[in-house]
């Protein structure tokens, strides 16, 4: 089993190499010796420091009071999450699971070690409770990859007690930089000793000649969105595999902007190399899907029930919608764990991987980038266009809905087209916001549809068993009268959007 505890942490160095009286931290009553600790890690990555490139640590640590494996990954400046797993002989499996996305096939190594005889203080409140623990550490690297070096330094840590404010950090902030320390270069001890151990390289003769600055083209801003979505995709594997909240659902977005982009972009990137992507990367959302939409829709339906007063509320409907929820669940989370260490997966990244590196250019990506973007995203807006028009219009029934349904699929495609053109005129920005107001609206619509749908769907089986189907009929009732109030806000929405920019 593996924990993660979320770490809030400065680094510092000094030349003195001490700490200096901490007593006067506003807020500190007592700082209290805790000794000195020895400790030995090794840090693991791939030989092209694949983690490392990503400020992801992977370590076997032993002395001290946390002994074992750590993972960690950076949250923000100054703030990690550290997994923690008991000590083994080799990288436990839920951790190696958690990097497979950047480590794929490659084999970890043991590429660094890291010893350091750390002095320790505890810093406590007047209610003894502690606020923080700051440690001066005297650090030696060794470098277990050939022709690497060694190297040493000192340097002042101090971590946020668990449950505390970080504003306190400042506090101590401020009284280590009076006493002349200094913030560390590095973000990490790794980081550093990576540096300051690795083979020398003979540095590369400089040319004279200045080279001129190269022309930017179509394709430099069309990969770039490319490469932003692969990342994501990549970087929200750990977080989908622990469950995080909405990784889910921003991993699958990634998956549909990068589809989007193909389509959209066809005249920058060969549709014959992207299609076929395209097809893995839909069954990836596909999977990452299964019981999302399920999991919404229920939440729906929960929410409207808990609006209804009592007395509308007649049988046994929370039960109900709670047997009709599961049955439609796949209880798909371990399968999703399986699909992330699946061949099929790992394969889709290599590709993507692939076509970034060489990437299949078609005439149009060497044009002019203001040419060839403003002409996508005016095609995919008039695209949009030509459903909603006429949409009002229609009776009310199938043939709306499918074609609202179809402008928020088209409008979500023109507002990823306006994104890669963000990249090059802050003038497409106006149109993201526009096309996202727009496929609020009209996923609103959607929603309700699809709820109206379920809603059907319990009362017959509510009828079925015997139960009353009222409750049921007021809340299609009310979904009734919300689509309408959609349907006004989405032609004011629609207007504003068809302004000239």
């Amino acid at each position: 089993m593996a924990d993660t505890k979320r770490e809030i942490e400065r680094k510092y160095e000094s030349d003195e190499s001490g700490l200096p009286d901490l007593t006067g931290v506003a807020g500190v009553a007592t700082v209290i010796d805790k000794g000195v600790a020895e400790l030995d890690a090794v840090y693991y990555d791939t030989p092209d420091e694949r983690l490392a490139s990503a400020a992801i640590t992977l370590r076997r640590r032993t002395g001290g009071d946390d002994a074992g494996w750590h993972l960690k990954f950076p949250v923000s400046s100054g703030v990690r999450d550290e997994i923690r797993a008991p000590l083994s002989d080799t990288v436990p499996r839920v951790l190696a699971g958690l990097v497979r996305s950047r480590v794929r096939d490659a084999e970890l190594v043991p590429l660094v070690r890291i010893r350091s005889s750390r002095e320790v203080r505890d810093l406590l409140d007047a209610d003894g409770v502690l606020l923080a623990e700051v440690s001066v550490d005297a650090v030696h690297a060794e470098r277990l990859t050939g022709g690497g070096r060694g190297a040493q330094w000192s340097e002042i840590e101090v971590e946020l007690a668990d449950g505390r404010d970080p504003a306190f950090l400042d506090k101590v902030d401020k009284k280590l930089r009076k006493a002349g320390v200094r913030a560390s270069a590095s973000s990490s001890k790794l980081a550093r000793a990576l540096s300051e151990t690795a083979p020398k390289r003979k540095a590369p003769k400089r040319s004279a000649k200045r080279n001129p600055e190269p022309r930017l083209v179509a394709a430099d801003f069309v990969l770039a969105y490319v490469r932003a979505q692969r990342d994501a995709i990549v970087g929200l594997d750990p977080a989908v595999r622990r469950d995080l909240p909405d990784s889910v659902h921003q991993m699958r977005v990634a998956t549909r902007r990068l589809r989007s982009s193909f389509r959209s972009y066809a005249k920058v990137l060969d549709r014959a190399v992207t299609d076929p992507i395209g097809e893995e990367l839909k069954w990836l959302a596909g999977e990452l899907g299964v019981d999302r939409d399920q999991e919404v829709l229920t939440e729906r339906l929960t929410a409207a029930l808990d609006e209804l007063p009592r007395t509308l509320l007649a049988g046994p409907v929370r039960t109900r919608l709670r047997t009709w929820s599961h049955a439609r669940s796949s209880g798909s989370r371990r399968r999703l764990i399986a699909v992330l260490d699946g061949k099929r997966y790992l394969d889709l990244l290599h590709t993507l991987d692939a076509l970034i590196a060489a990437p299949p250019l078609r005439k149009a990506a060497e044009a002019d980038p203001d040419e060839v973007l403003t002409r996508t995203v005016v095609r995919e807006i008039g695209r949009v266009s030509a459903l909603l028009a006429p949409a009002p219009d229609l009776p009310s029934g199938p043939e709306r809905d499918w074609a609202m349904h179809e402008a928020r699929k088209k409008a979500k495609r023109a507002r990823y087209a306006a994104e890669a053109a963000g990249g090059f005129d802050e003038r497409f920005t106006a149109r993201v916001r526009d096309m996202k107001a727009l496929q609020g609206f009209l996923g609103d619509h959607q929603d309700s549809v699809m709820t109206r749908e379920a809603l059907r769907d319990l009362a017959t089986q509510a009828h079925t068993a015997g139960e009353s189907s009222f409750t049921y009929g007021v809340l299609y009732g009310r979904e009734e009268r919300r689509a309408a109030e959609i349907e006004v806000g989405l032609r004011d929405a629609y207007e504003r959007w068809c302004e000239p920019r």
